[in-house]
């Protein structure tokens, strides 16, 4: 076997096509309407996701509600009282996105409820009895801060109820009051200000330093404001679930785990109550409070293979939209009956993907140089390992997916990543390196100011794991990640150029003293977290830093061929990060690829521009570290990619 290429080795196997991975899927981000009369969910016409409902007796009925031509509308949520349907969308990316509704009874027609240029929405706070209206922050009067509004979700009417001009976010209570306005503190951490008869108190009731910044804050009142729910890590390492009593102060401790942070919660639907809440360090575990919740949750672990999480439930909290993901097959939704305890196939995302190879994913626990657990998961090709003991008979060439963020982390589930990829023939090895959230403060903290440093260290210490571990072919490990994600791509080409074959960065910055100049106006609240985190280009020392630790002043250095995607209108990486790397690059002599979308930001989330890149993706690793790929074909007709360097250097590409 080890004579055989990594094409070869899974020449058995049919190739699952890109489209059926990356394209859009039949349906997804199933709701059932509060009332409970309703169902709904996003689908395609004429190419472009959109919001389609039917009557939850007879699902088959759909009905079409939005008209999006264009780019996929990524979000949408029920109004509280079930006689509209929201949805928000941006412009060609640049994450200005505006609120609109849609009626459910007459003639549907789309509004928006946000009218405003160079405006960024965001909600503020919902209400379990005031079901006609919301509070939502806009910052159209100083693109810094959001004003706080009062929106009439039927009329649109827009009342303004706080001016803001320091504040980076507000907590509401069910009443649609605020109580309380937080900003960050000189430390980076975050200071939380009580709000009484809409006026800031002077002097913060609670803050915290940088280390719990990202892990502590409130979780939400009870319906009748008398309980406060905390997820809160100080005096601790992971964050827990505390329950505060309004009038007295006292604070009861109703969850918590040693290796990983208080996830998501399910609350009662009138009271506000924690009844369950789930937590993940390597998989997610549910964990119910109220005992018949935990009946309701034991039933379906029975019925259901593989994980599930609750999508959305009536007020009257009968019925349940569950998502399932069997992990070794396409993920699927179920309607279900408390009552009748039914359970009632909604739809599979991807039917097409039924039937198809897909891989199981290994979870895995690397110890790092320093002695940090890295949570982390492995996918192998088919063919390659037959007892299934997540070690292929012979080593592999080996994609190492970087997350991004950094701020974020990686989770077991079927991932279209790592299906893909397995499917032409690499292991996909995805680390939650120290920086990643969900692990803790101590993990969080690990990483600062470590972005070329110890937090490389421990992508560098996995991709020795698996070639210890007879995972990896040594001489053939691709990196691979967007945003943070892309970013590392860039350091282990420059910091580490032996250790990578290739690299493929996807928005990732190059240099993170302009990276920091040019954030977004709405993250000026926050920006201390990021020069605490990653270095202060405010100051002489801050700035040298950022240049010792930003790929671009290294671009001589790159050996390995790399691959660059990104999108024109990108508001958080913009161009320039990709534009100043690639002309050092050429400067240089370095052979490069260099991909622009016109019409995409952080990010390519037209399918058709997704599918472009991944081809050309695909066919630049086939070349690199050997495994297959199906050809380029079409696929850039249909999109709008812009190869701006290095068609040369991709098979499919020079005679296009």
């Amino acid at each position: 076997m080890t004579d055989q290429t990594a094409a070869t080795r899974v020449s058995d196997t049919p190739l699952i096509p890109r489209d059926h991975l990356f394209g859009n899927p039949t349906r997804a981000q199933g709701k059932i309407s509060p009332d409970g009369k309703w169902v709904s969910w996003m689908a395609p016409w004429e190419g472009v996701m959109n919001v389609f409902m039917a009557p939850a007796d007879d699902p088959d009925s759909a009905r079409r509600m939005t008209s999006a031509k264009d780019r996929p509308i990524p979000q949408y949520f029920w109004a509280p009282d079930s006689r509209s349907l929201l949805y928000i969308r941006d412009k060609e990316g640049d994450e200005n996105y505006l609120l609109y509704s849609v009626p459910v009874e007459g003639e549907a027609k789309e509004k928006c409820l946000t009218p405003f240029e160079e405006t960024r929405v965001q909600i503020v706070g919902g209400s379990d009895t005031i079901k006609d209206k919301i509070l939502v922050g806009l910052n159209n009067r100083d693109a810094r801060f959001h004003d706080v509004h009062l929106l009439d979700l039927n009329t649109g009417e827009l009342e303004l109820v706080f001016e803001n001009n320091e504040w980076a976010g507000f907590e509401a209570d069910d009443s649609l009051t605020l109580r309380w306005a937080v900003r960050q503190n000189a430390e980076g951490g975050t200071d939380m200000h009580e709000v009484v008869d809409g006026k800031v108190e002077e002097t913060p009731r609670e803050r915290t330093g940088l280390d719990d910044s990202l892990t502590t804050g409130m979780a939400g009142y009870t319906t009748d404001g008398k309980t406060l729910y905390w997820l809160d890590s100080r005096g601790r390492n992971t964050a827990a679930l505390f329950a505060e009593n309004t009038e007295t102060g006292e604070r009861v401790l109703v969850a918590e785990h040693d290796k990983a942070d208080i996830g998501g919660t399910l609350r009662h639907k009138q009271t506000g109550e924690v009844q369950a809440y789930t937590v993940t360090y390597l998989r997610t575990e549910h964990h119910a409070i109220d005992p018949e919740i935990g009946k309701a949750l034991d039933w379906l672990c029975e019925q259901l293979d593989g994980d599930f999480g609750v999508q959305s439930r009536t007020d009257d909290d009968r019925r349940w939209l569950v998502a399932n993901d069997p992990l070794n097959a396409p993920v699927a939704s179920y309607l279900f009956d408390r009552d009748a305890m039914t359970l009632t196939k909604f739809y599979t995302t991807y039917p097409e993907l039924e039937g198809a190879p897909l891989q199981p994913m290994h979870a895995r626990e690397i110890t790092s140089r320093d002695g940090l657990v890295l949570p982390s998961y492995l996918t192998l090709p088919p063919q390659s390992d037959p007892d299934g003991d997540g070690v292929p008979d012979a080593p592999v060439p080996m994609v190492l997916v970087v997350h991004g963020g950094p701020w974020a982390r990686d989770a077991f589930g079927y991932n279209r990543t790592h299906q893909w990829l397995a499917n032409r023939g690499y292991a996909v090895l995805s680390v939650n390196f120290r920086g990643s959230t969900g692990f803790g403060k101590d993990f969080i903290n690990a990483g600062n100011r470590e972005w070329s440093g110890k937090m490389h260290d421990d992508l560098l210490d996995a991709v020795d794991w698996a070639v210890d571990q007879g995972i990896a072919e040594k001489d053939k490990v691709a990196i691979m990640g967007g945003s943070y994600g892309g970013y590392a791509t860039l350091v282990g080409l420059t910091f580490t150029p032996e250790t990578f074959a290739c690299g493929v960065d996807i928005v990732g910055p190059s240099n993170l003293k302009t990276l920091l100049e040019t954030i977004p106006p709405y993250w000026e609240p926050l920006v201390k977290q990021f020069h605490e985190r990653m270095g202060d280009p405010t100051t002489e020392e801050g700035k040298k830093f950022l240049q010792s630790i930003s790929p671009l002043y290294k671009a001589k250095d790159i050996t390995k061929p790399l691959l660059i995607g990104q999108g024109a209108n990108d508001p958080r990486v913009k161009q320039a990060e990709s534009d100043q790397i690639v002309e050092a690059m050429e400067r240089d002599g370095v052979p490069v690829t260099y991909v622009l979308f016109p019409d995409e930001g952080h990010g390519f989330h037209r399918p058709e521009n997704n599918i472009a890149f991944n081809a050309i993706a695909e066919n630049f690793l086939a070349e690199c570290i050997g495994g297959r790929a199906e050809p380029v074909g079409e696929t850039l007709g249909a999109s709008t990619a812009d190869i701006r360097n290095g068609r040369e250097h991709v098979k499919g590409l020079s005679g296009d």
